[in-house]
Parts: structure tokens; sequence; C-alpha cells
């Protein structure tokens, strides 16, 4: 049993964080609008196989970006040094460079997107 089965990752421009996100994970992302209490959710799907945890960037208004909080971990494998190559030329800001994680759990890196959420990227490589 995962501990989380799905998130949201807040946006103020759909169109900005979904060619963000596209271009640092090199994916497509299925958009999709789902119906909200006073207008519909616009939301892009990040990838995901099977039963694993599924997640979004969503366009709510009263849902805003932000630096604190809880840090989301998005999948950088095989290569993190991909990934993290790719959020500065996309628009985002690198805080933290890919650090090794002790125990062999692999590598991790802390980063700004264009939309003002901390985020995070992990790694078995």
């Amino acid at each position: 049993m995962n501990a989380v089965n799905w998130f949201e990752v807040p946006t103020t421009d759909l169109d900005r964080a979904v060619a963000f996100y596209e271009t640092i994970l090199g994916c497509s992302m299925r958009r999709m609008e789902v119906p909200g209490a006073h207008e519909p959710i616009r939301m892009a799907m990040f990838p995901s196989e099977g039963d694993g945890v599924g997640g979004a960037l969503v366009y709510i208004p009263e849902h805003k970006p932000a630096t604190a909080g809880p840090l989301l971990y998005l999948n950088a494998n095989p290569d993190l040094n991909t990934v993290l190559s790719r959020v500065e030329r996309a628009g985002g800001t690198i805080i933290m460079t890919k650090t090794e994680l002790p125990n062999n759990f692999g590598v991790m890196a802390i980063f700004i997107d264009c939309e003002g959420n901390h985020m995070a990227l992990h790694s078995m490589a």
C-alpha cells in the first residue's frame, strides 16, 4: 500500500506549467476538465503506469503555488542529471543540486518550478 495515491500541483497558468513539466520530464501530459463547484477544474495528468501513484497539474483559482508545505518528489529515473539539466532552460530555478542520499536510497535535487512551487526530483541512479 502506498501512503500517497494522488497529488495535485497548483498552477496559475496551466499551459505554461504543462510546457515546463513536459520539457523537463520529456513526456506528454493528458489534459482534462472535471466538474468543479463553480467552474470546471482544468488539469493535466502526469504519466503513470498501472496502479502507481497518479497526479496532475491543476488550475483552481483558490489553490496557489507555494514554496512552503509538502515537498513532492517526481521520478527522474533513469538519470536525474538529464531531468535536472532541463529545469532552468524551461523557466525553473535549481535550489539544491544533485545530492546523494545515504544507505543507497539514490539521488535527489530540489527546484522551484515556473509557477513558484518547490518540487524535488529523485532517481536511483
